[in-house]
Parts: C-alpha cells; structure tokens; sequence
C-alpha cells in the first residue's frame, strides 16, 4: 500500500478542487463494530474533522464545507442529539486557536435557529471573530438540508420583490447558504453509501462524485489525498467535449 508520502508525490497541487464537501458518514457503525456506544465513534469522527481540515489547509484548499448534522438528524434518538450538540461545542471551543492561528474563517450552513444556545453561542462567536480570515474557508452544515436551502432561497426571492425574468443561475446562487464561496468541485461520501442524502443539491450540479467504504473515523490524510487523486483523474468537461477542452487549453 502507498505512503503517504508517495501518494502526495503523484498529487498536482495546481490542479486542486476550490470547494470540497465531505458527507461524514459512518461514525455509529464505528462504534458498534467495537462494541462501543454510538457517542464514542463520534468522539473519533471529530479527531477526523481536525486531521481533514488541517490537511486541507496545508494543501491550500480554498472551501471545506463538512455535513455535520443534517436536518434529519433531529428525529435521532435525544441522547444521542445531546451527545453530538455537546461534542460540537468542545469543537468550537477547543479549535478556536487552530482555526485563528490558520487563517480560518468559519462559516455555518443551515437553519441555525435550531440548535441550541449553548451551540450557538460560540459557534456566533468564532464565526464573528474569524470573519477576516482569508486563508480558508471552513463551513459547518449544520441542522442542514438540500431542498430546504433551494426553499428558503425561493421564498427570500419573492419576499425581495425579484421578478420572475430577472431570475438567472448567477441571482439564485447569491440566495443560497453558500454565496460567496468557490463552486462545489468534489463531494466525498464516506462508509460505503452511494447517495448525497439531501446535501447542496444545488452546488452539486458539476461536482465530481467520490464514494469509499471508509468510516468516517478512520478517513485520516491518506484516504483524503487519494479522494484528491481520484478527481484529478477526471476530465472536467462541465458540458463541453474533450476536443474543446483540448483547444481552450492549446491557445490559453
């Protein structure tokens, strides 16, 4: 099996995804598999979180957007919400310097309203306080879905007053969660599943796909470059045809 090393050797750093997003999928499974209580493997899935965004920023990757908790995720038995709520606030409070002393800015995804107040309350505080940071980009998905971001950027249209001819892709996008940041180029879905589950549906529209059967908590910088390596395997036609591409590149 390849080191690390090696495989970041054969990796273009000129030729990097602007914005990846990651489904972090498989951290009960984790668990379970030890014989451990499903907390425990999300305990290990953030040492995940930690090791991914480092790496990504040392990499020089403009956007990482993880889903963290997912709309749907409310109707998960309480405990086990109580659990995720209280390790997302060790998160905040714990990542602070790493995120400041990175260049970091924190950004969050979804109906923020929702979590609780001792969530809340540092996550708008270390989103406030990195908001100058310009290194990287790290958004949270949090109490976050696909189809009610594109609902909520439908409804802010009309509560403005947009007419209907003046609706464009360009106009749409500055609605959603993730104005201002890079186009979406990579999803990463951990555990083996082979579905987005209702994440940036929008975004998604020309990102290239990566599946691995890893469990989140063991998907560390190795797994990471090979996701990396695989999308740059791709031809990134976006619509066109490889002769076109070929072309554009020839006179660019």
């Amino acid at each position: 099996m390849p080191s690390l090393e090696s495989l970041l050797e054969q990796l273009d750093t000129r030729r990097l995804p602007r914005h990846v997003g990651i489904i972090m999928d498989g951290n009960g499974r984790w668990a379970e598999s030890r014989g451990f209580a499903r907390i425990v493997g999300h305990r290990e899935g953030s040492r995940s979180v930690r090791a991914v965004t480092r790496f990504s920023r040392k990499l020089g990757i403009q956007a990482l957007t993880l889903y963290a908790f997912s709309s749907q995720n409310w109707q998960r038995p309480a405990e086990e919400v109580a659990g995720l709520m209280a390790l997302l606030r060790e998160y905040l409070v714990s990542e602070r310097d790493e995120i400041m002393d990175n260049g970091i800015r924190l950004n969050a995804l979804g109906d923020l309203d929702k979590l609780p107040r001792m969530v809340r309350e540092p996550l708008d505080a270390l989103m406030g306080e990195s908001r100058n940071n310009t290194d990287m980009v790290l958004s949270l998905a949090l109490s976050y879905g696909g189809r009610d971001e594109i609902l909520r950027a439908c409804r802010a249209m009309i509560a403005d007053g947009v007419s209907p001819d003046a609706v464009s892709e360009e106009l749409f996008s500055q609605y959603l969660f993730t104005a201002g940041l890079p186009p979406l180029d990579l999803v990463i879905r951990t555990s083996g599943e082979l579905r987005i589950s209702n994440f940036m549906l929008w975004q998604n529209a020309y990102a290239e796909l990566h599946f691995t059967d890893i469990l989140w908590p063991d998907f560390r910088e190795e797994a990471f470059v090979r996701a990396l390596l695989d999308f740059q395997s791709r031809e990134r036609r976006c619509g066109k045809t490889s002769s076109q591409l070929r072309q554009e590149a020839e006179t660019a």
